[in-house]
């Protein structure tokens, strides 16, 4: 098995997963948490992040976004651990350099595990879906400065832009099912 630190994608995956389960834990899952189980750094995460970035999202959460969370918990918690698992224990993907069917020489993508293409562009495609919602939601608010729109853009453009690129990766190597059925 090759290494995980020759494997440039696969590590930027296993980065942003393991970064990613103990900040949905810690700062956007932190309101499902009963008050009298939460620890107080939590809180003081969420405060400090409020108080920084001034994002409603997190102070008065409209009713959707509590679904978004929701999304968030029931999807992305087990499929971020069950990415960790797989990255680990082997490539999730292979790039082969090889003669394809037009006889062009491009790269041709292997997926290592079939569910992977799958369980990845759905989850891409949520993330995108949701975290546009987001982005389009706070450029309308009033009384926010450009600067301040700018900070949350900081925020949420890399993690939208993470993402559609994600997709379009998963859609380039998606005749991949001639080679491998599902």
């Amino acid at each position: 098995m090759t290494s995980i630190f020759s494997r440039k994608r696969d590590l930027a995956y296993l980065l942003f997963f393991t970064i990613h389960i103990p900040v949905m834990f810690c700062v956007d899952l932190a309101p499902f948490y009963p008050d009298s189980i939460r620890p107080q750094f939590m809180n003081d995460i969420r405060t400090f992040y409020i108080e920084t970035y001034h994002d409603r999202f997190f102070s008065s959460p409209p009713a959707w976004f509590t679904m978004y969370l929701w999304l968030e918990l029931v999807y992305h918690v087990p499929l971020s651990f069950w990415a960790v698992g797989a990255l680990l224990r082997g490539s999730l993907f292979v790039t082969l350099h090889a003669e394809y069917v037009r006889g062009n020489g491009s790269s041709l993508c292997i997926l290592g595990d079939p569910k992977v293409p799958a369980h990845l562009l759905v989850f891409a495609v949520q993330t995108a879906l949701t975290t546009s919602t987001c982005i389009a939601d706070y450029l309308s608010w009033s009384g926010y400065s450009n600067a301040e729109k700018i900070e949350l853009g900081k925020l949420y453009v890399p993690y939208l832009a993470l993402f559609v690129l994600d997709a379009g990766f998963e859609w380039a190597c998606g005749d991949i099912n001639e080679i491998f059925p599902i």
